[in-house]
């Protein structure tokens, strides 16, 4: 089987059913738990950074989405040998047509959500401006004709309120259940512009759309070459409109 779908280490107790789709970076596998179904997913991301995470699970629940919690460790782990643990949700996945429907909640969660400093290892868009890694994005690669035509689109944002988000806020990561909408994914979550957390369910400025868009070309640029380049032709004609 190849290192990409390997299912998770045997010492975590989990029975592996099948690999799971969408998880673009991470190794995502639907399992058999001590308590019932759980999602395994693998992860480069550390205790302190999905630890971060509580408080925002909290003021998401609040604001009416459902989250699962991460599973602890007997020594109350969450990062269990490069892995994550949840329960799976059972629902169907969001369309896009489902997501305008979510803006009062999402904009409650961001009402409720505390004060937090950045996530470890994290930056927002227009601490990008000046460095180069922040999650998986690693600006490095990027060849220098297209470098600052990014940090430009993040410079037009730079003076805009940033908070905690959830980072990824598309349909691919909302299930629709009978108890309500879930998100799940967090692993891009950051203090940044609450703004990217509706690109995909309310309108938003041209500004914030490019800033957006060429997030994306970066966080794709290594790891999905040929994504990357298509949305560079767009953000490309967006430039040119401007």
């Amino acid at each position: 089987m190849a290192d990409s779908i390997k299912p998770p280490p045997a010492a975590l107790g989990l029975h592996p059913r099948h690999p799971l789709t969408g998880g673009h970076r991470n190794t995502v596998w639907l399992c058999d738990g001590p308590q019932g179904p759980v999602v395994a997913k693998s992860t480069r991301r550390t205790e302190a950074q999905l630890r971060w995470l509580t408080p925002l699970h909290h003021a998401a629940r609040a604001a009416g989405f459902l989250v699962p919690s991460l599973k602890q460790s007997p020594s109350g782990h969450v990062l269990h040998q490069g892995w994550t643990i949840e329960p799976w949700v059972q629902g169907r996945a969001a369309q896009t047509s489902d997501m305008a429907a979510l803006v009062s909640r999402i904009r409650a969660f961001h009402a409720t959500c505390p004060v937090l400093p950045q996530r470890p290892g994290f930056c927002s868009l227009p601490e990008l401006i000046t460095q180069i890694r922040s999650g998986d994005i690693d600006l490095t690669p990027l060849p220098a004709n297209i470098l600052p035509d990014l940090r430009n689109a993040w410079a037009a944002v730079k003076d805009a309120l940033a908070q905690p988000i959830h980072g990824d806020l598309g349909p691919a990561n909302v299930i629709l259940t009978d108890g309500g909408p879930c998100l799940i994914d967090w692993d891009e979550s950051r203090v940044d512009l609450p703004a990217l957390d509706l690109i995909h369910s309310a309108p938003q400025p041209p500004e914030i759309t490019r800033a957006h868009l060429a997030l994306e070309i970066a966080s794709c640029w290594h790891s999905e070459p040929d994504h990357a380049r298509h949305l560079l032709a767009r953000f490309s004609l967006s430039t040119n409109g401007s």
